[in-house]
C-alpha cells in the first residue's frame, strides 16, 4: 500500500524555499532535494499558492513564503494540499446486510470525527517556524549544517 505523502511533500517545499530565500529555486532543484519530478513539484506549488502560503511568479524560479513562518500552521498546509479531505477513510464496501457491516462504519465514523478533531487541533498548533527550529536542532546535534 502507498502512503499519502502531499502533506509531508509540501512541508518539505515551505522549509526548503525558507531555508533558500536568495536562492534560484527551480521546481527541478525542489524535486532533486524530495527525490520526486518536477511536475508533482509544480502540482503541490500550485497548491500552496491557491492556499495563501507561496507566492511565485511563472518564468520566474525565486518562490517566497507568503507570511512569515510562524504564521503557517501545519494545518493551513494540510487544508492546501489535501482540502477538506479526512485523515481517515472508512471502508465503504462492506455488506449491507450484514448488521457488522453496517454498524461498525456509524460507530467507526465517530471515533473518526474524533480523531480528525484532535488532529487538526494539534496541526493548528504546529507551525513551520516550530519545523524550521526543530529541523536546525536535528541538524546540530548531526555536527552538519544543512542537507
Amino acid at each position: 500500500m502507498k502512503y499519502p505523502t502531499k502533506l509531508s511533500d509540501a512541508v518539505h517545499i515551505l522549509a526548503f524555499i525558507a531555508l533558500h530565500p536568495e536562492e534560484v529555486l527551480t521546481s527541478e532543484k525542489i524535486a532533486e532535494s524530495i527525490q520526486t519530478n518536477p511536475a508533482y513539484v509544480r502540482q503541490l506549488m500550485s497548491a500552496l499558492r491557491k492556499g495563501g502560503l507561496l507566492t511565485s511568479v511563472r518564468g520566474h524560479p525565486r518562490p517566497a513564503l507568503a507570511k512569515e513562518p510562524c504564521q503557517i500552521t501545519l494545518l493551513d498546509a494540510y487544508r492546501a494540499v489535501e482540502g477538506d479531505k479526512p485523515l481517515l477513510h472508512q471502508d465503504t464496501h462492506t455488506n449491507p446486510a450484514c448488521g457488522v457491516g453496517v454498524n461498525i462504519q456509524l460507530v467507526l465514523r465517530d471515533c473518526y470525527d474524533l480523531v480528525q478533531a484532535r488532529a487538526e487541533e494539534a496541526m493548528r498548533s504546529i507551525t513551520l517556524q516550530e519545523i524550521l527550529d526543530r529541523y536546525t536542532e536535528k541538524l546540530s546535534h548531526l555536527g552538519k549544517k544543512d542537507f
